[in-house]
């Protein structure tokens, strides 16, 4: 599956501009570059350091110096703002107050409802999201010949995608980093989970398209069935 299917989109001398994406494909919940390496992306929830007390907090930073001194390979932290889609919420409110028989309540649902919506008539509303990039690459696999390693240097990607044994044996190394992130991690009270394809389509689509993207919602770090690997 590629990034943008359908809505590719072309400069006025006919070259498409998917060529200036780095992405290959994204597949079974893993980006495949141009270059044959592969990416995993974790959504990490926040944590309110400073309402922490003292000893929660050392720990939280002994936890985290654990997790950077355990890495054997880099990972990106990256921060993404978008502006806050308050609709669904609004409805859902709506819904609350139609569905409220008890009238004082009913009447307080309104007018906070009606709050929320003249707060974000005069005011942008962001929410911030937390990412964690994992790499892999082929030329990392010890087990492969210096034979194969040439031969995949030439076609990177293009292997990768065309072999069905050989994506998964890269995938489920990329895997083991994802486990061993995410085990360094618990400790210091941190939520996480793996994106989807779907959820990778989406996120990929947003920053490149900043401008005609309308924030829908990734899914809730706190729902997740991955949480605490």
């Amino acid at each position: 599956m590629g990034l943008f299917g359908s809505k590719q989109k072309t400069e006025n001398n006919g070259t498409s501009t998917v060529q200036y994406v780095d992405i290959k494909t994204i597949r079974d919940g893993v980006v495949v570059l141009k270059n044959g390496t592969m990416r995993a992306v974790l959504l990490v929830s926040s944590i309110n350091f400073d309402l922490k007390s003292s000893d929660e907090q050392i720990a939280i930073v002994g936890a985290y110096q654990n997790f950077l001194n355990s890495l054997d390979f880099p990972v990106q932290i990256v921060v993404s703002s978008r502006k806050l889609n308050i609709v669904p919420y609004t409805e859902m409110l709506k819904e609350r107050a139609r569905e409220q028989r008890n009238e004082l309540l009913k009447i307080q649902i309104i007018e906070y409802r009606e709050f929320i919506q003249n707060l974000t008539e005069v005011t942008n509303i962001m929410s911030k999201f937390f990412y964690l990039v994992i790499p892999f690459a082929p030329v990392e696999d010890e087990s492969e010949s210096m034979l194969g390693r040439i031969s995949k240097a030439v076609h990177p990607s293009q292997n990768i995608v065309e072999h069905e044994e050989l994506f998964e044996t890269y995938k489920n190394q990329l895997w083991q980093r994802v486990d061993h992130v995410a085990a360094a991690l618990g400790g210091t009270g941190l939520h996480f989970t793996a994106l989807t394809t779907d959820e990778l389509i989406e996120l990929y689509y947003s920053m490149y398209n900043p401008s005609e993207f309308a924030q829908t919602g990734i899914k809730d770090v706190r729902q997740s069935e991955v949480e605490q690997l």
